[in-house]
């Protein structure tokens, strides 16, 4: 793990926003892919010397003025800002908002009630490790022909991503579906947690490079919502769009939904049901 992460989610933050975007000039010869450090330290009204500190990981503790400024100056999201300032905290030893709890396995009645509801979308209820600890009959018929349900008794979704070769014909985006799965178990304490430090261990000897790498140069904020292709190995090429619900924080569990992203994906869902067409529709806007 890069115990560097504050530094490692601003350089990412930074090389993400154009010049245009903050109103500054490209300029011709640019190496940087987003804002050079003297361009964003323009910009928030700091030294390029401190931005470089920040980085470096060197400093760690940045006023919330200069919080806010760098916030600012990124342009970064409500989530975004957030994290960020979690990753300042977290930056101070001997608390973890987890404390020694294990990951939870039990899913409320309520919660696998909202699942029934939500049937026949592909829907599934995953703890802090991406075990799969319920899901919807949709999930199913989705996912179980890839081979990511054949765990007993939890199936775990960075597991499968890193040490099952099916995973690569499944994902056409392996690598960012990857880097996601790695975001994710980042967002925590990471290797503070005994649980998720086990399963890195594990992921470290199985998978090497693939996950070392990034483990040090991926940004613990996971996507919240987007669009995973996947090959179907029966229902040929799916669009997915899905969205992350986060449950009451003691559940330490969140929904992840899928659902068509297009018409051929909402009839080729239903084909896998065994249902007349019409009955999913595809996601539009």
């Amino acid at each position: 793990m890069s115990d560097n992460e504050l530094g490692l989610f601003l350089r990412s933050r930074r090389e993400a926003v154009s010049p245009a975007r903050v109103g500054l000039p490209a300029g011709p010869r640019r190496r940087t892919p987003g804002l050079r450090r003297a361009e964003l330290a323009t910009v928030a009204g700091v030294s390029v010397e401190y931005i470089t500190r920040l980085e470096q990981g060197r400093d760690r503790h940045p006023s919330p003025p200069v919080l806010s400024a760098l916030a600012d100056a990124l342009q970064l999201t409500p989530s975004e800002r957030i994290h960020l300032h979690r990753l300042t905290k977290s930056a101070d030893p001997g608390f973890t908002c987890m404390g020694g709890a294990q990951p939870n396995r039990q899913v409320r009645a309520t919660v696998r009630a909202v699942l029934d509801h939500l049937d026949p979308a592909a829907a599934v209820v995953v703890n802090r490790l991406g075990e799969v600890l319920a899901c919807t009959d949709g999930y199913r018929r989705l996912m179980g022909p890839t081979g990511l349900l054949d765990s007993d008794p939890f199936a775990n979704l960075a597991r499968f991503v890193f040490a099952d070769p099916r995973a690569r014909e499944v994902y056409p985006d392996w690598d960012h579906v990857a880097d996601q799965q790695v975001a994710t178990l980042k967002q925590g304490p990471f290797r503070a947690d005994p649980a998720i430090a086990a399963l890195a261990d594990e992921l470290t000897v199985v998978a090497g490079d693939e996950f070392t790498r990034r483990v040090a140069s991926v940004p613990s904020l996971p996507a919240a919502t987007g669009i995973a292709r996947l090959a179907h190995p029966t229902a040929g090429p799916l669009r997915l769009a899905y969205e992350t619900l986060d449950l009451f924080a003691d559940d330490d569990q969140q929904i992840i939904v899928h659902l068509p992203a297009d018409d051929a994906t909402a009839a080729a869902l239903d084909a896998l049901a065994g249902r007349r067409p019409g009955q999913l529709r595809a996601v539009s806007g």
